[in-house]
């Protein structure tokens, strides 16, 4: 199985994805080392990614995703997957790719980012990505104003496991 954690930048994916991985003793990976360069020095300087930016990341992920399938390896994977035609091309197989969405209020997440150190991502871009985000339907939604024991608790709930 593949969960999927997604949700804009500073929700908590790359913490709560870890959180949880060690929690299944299984693989974490962070969608984030998978961006080029170029892309991370966009997004360093506050300029947004737009989808031909990031066609060749989603490509990346998707291979990335289509090993882990095909070796039957269990994995936690942090991405923003903001679109629906993001996740589509990220979710291969509904019955082993579990999306799980990390929701929080602008605010919230932009005090997150502005104490945040040592990562790319500029805090300039969080009004981006709440415009660009398209809420999963049929994803497990956790809130993430709540304790980060708490959220794996409940993503581990929800999936059985």
């Amino acid at each position: 199985m593949i969960i999927l954690v997604m949700g804009v930048s500073g929700s908590g994916k790359s913490t709560i994805g870890q959180l949880l991985a060690d929690s299944l003793h299984w693989e974490f990976a962070d969608a984030d080392s998978f961006h080029s360069p170029e892309n991370i020095e966009k997004m360093r300087h506050g300029i947004p990614l737009n989808d031909l930016d990031r066609m060749p990341w989603l490509l990346a992920l998707q291979q990335a995703i289509q090993q882990c399938l095909q070796k039957n390896k269990n994995m936690v994977l942090a991405c923003s997957a903001l679109k629906a035609t993001y996740r589509q091309v990220l979710v291969l197989d509904e019955e082993r790719v579990k999306l799980v969405y990390l929701k929080g209020a602008f605010e919230l997440i932009q005090k997150r980012l502005q104490t945040r150190q040592s990562h790319f991502m500029s805090e300039k871009l969080l009004k981006s990505q709440f415009d660009a985000l398209e809420e999963p339907s049929g994803a497990i939604t956790v809130d993430v104003s709540d304790a980060q024991e708490v959220i794996v608790q409940k993503i581990r709930v929800s999936l059985g496991i």
